[in-house]
């Protein structure tokens, strides 16, 4: 079976990391096109994966407006021509993104290959104009032979928004547990690197530097802990919100936290940093579609605090493998870091229960049977 993967980013975000460990399976008989050039393909090709950049200067935004989504559309169908073309040598076209169902879409039905959705996303109003919605609705019902949705959040609101439950699986993201078994013994050198000693309460942030992540609420939420809790935001703006990064600064410099907030930037040894940290906070202020470093962290054996919406409540179990707070809430926030502060023994044990969960419930090895059972029967 040879397939051909399309991703509108060259930047590595979830849904690309995703796609990554996918096409892992398939690099001796696969092919991934990329809207944008970037760290992505690098990240591709060192894993030896085939990887071919059909640069477009195309930049659909998720508040797009019915007449700017038609003109979206029409300036994607030269794109299409050429995945097209390229579609004819494979068995199917694999859509990860939003922009790639578009033109796998067009591409399925000039070379009458089975078209396969991977949504990575929560199409509700919070994240996708009315028109994107109305745009993903029609082309997934009418081209798509399946719909994998990343957790039941992402199904939920694709069927919520017109999709069709019928087309629908739930696949959860899959992860390598050998990235992450010997990180702990990485955490004390990472930490000492930072500049971190023994009793420091350090909390991470991983994510991209976004208003919707929520990196303003953990640090909203320090203002009420002890001088000893300090926090890292690792990560950066990758879709023009440059601006969020400035105000982050500007809220850290008027709440005189430079000493105890340090931003980090994107690092490659996120694993190394999660086992550094005494907590992981997840504070999206939207639903989250699925909450990759939710899963890394209790990889980790890092307890985490998780917003209570969309995937994040079906990877943590309140009280049992984390803990969970309403979305927008840097009180309840820093009541939960604090007591994590002052009960390791509780939070050494919660951390191992979100262990051994997390490696039965995400194997990368039995997701990617997963996935290819549903790709054989599309295909076949």
């Amino acid at each position: 079976m040879k397939i051909l993967f399309l991703d509108q980013s060259g930047k590595p975000g979830g849904a690309e990391l995703c796609l990554l460990d996918i096409a892992k399976a398939y690099r001796d008989r696969c092919l991934v096109c990329l809207f944008a050039d970037g760290s992505f393909r690098a990240m591709l090709e060192e894993e030896q994966i085939p990887v071919k950049v059909l640069a477009t200067s195309i930049d659909v935004q998720k508040d797009s407006s019915t007449l700017q989504g038609v003109y979206s559309i029409g300036r994607l169908i030269p794109v299409a021509l050429e995945v097209a073309r390229l579609s004819r040598q494979y068995d199917l076209i694999y859509a990860n993104t939003q922009k790639a169902l578009v033109v796998g879409a067009l591409a399925s039905v000039l070379s009458r290959r089975p078209l396969v959705f991977h949504l990575h996303d929560i199409l509700s109003l919070e994240h996708f104009s009315r028109t994107n919605q109305r745009i993903a609705m029609t082309l997934a019902n009418r081209f798509a032979s399946v719909v994998i949705a990343n957790s039941l959040a992402s199904q939920s609101a694709f069927i919520a928004a017109g999709g069709q439950a019928k087309l629908t699986q739930v696949v959860y993201n899959g992860f390598n547990l050998d990235c992450y078994r010997d990180v702990a013994s990485q955490s004390q050198p990472t930490r000492q690197a930072l500049g971190f000693t023994d009793p420091d309460f350090v909390v991470g942030h991983f994510s991209r530097l976004a208003p919707w992540k929520g990196q303003h609420l953990l640090i909203a939420a320090l203002t009420h802990c002890p001088e000893s809790v300090s926090a890292i935001l690792v990560g950066d703006a990758l879709f023009g919100e440059g601006d969020y990064v400035t105000q982050l600064q500007q809220q850290v410099k008027d709440l005189n936290l430079e000493h105890r907030v340090r931003f980090i930037g994107f690092r490659s040894d996120v694993a190394a940093l999660m086992a550094a940290c005494d907590l992981v906070a997840h504070t999206s202020t939207a639903p989250e579609p699925f909450g990759r470093v939710i899963v890394e962290a209790m990889l980790c054996g890092t307890p985490v605090v998780a917003a209570a919406a969309g995937g994040a409540m079906e990877l943590v179990a309140d009280g049992v493998t984390g803990w969970l707070v309403a979305p927008g809430d840097p009180v309840k926030l820093a009541t939960v870091i604090q007591q994590c502060d002052a009960r390791p023994e509780l939070v050494k044990e919660i951390a191992a229960t979100a262990r051994i969960q997390a490696s039965q419930r995400f194997d990368l090895t039995a997701i990617s049977r997963q996935i290819d059972r549903i790709l054989i029967q599309v295909a076949g």
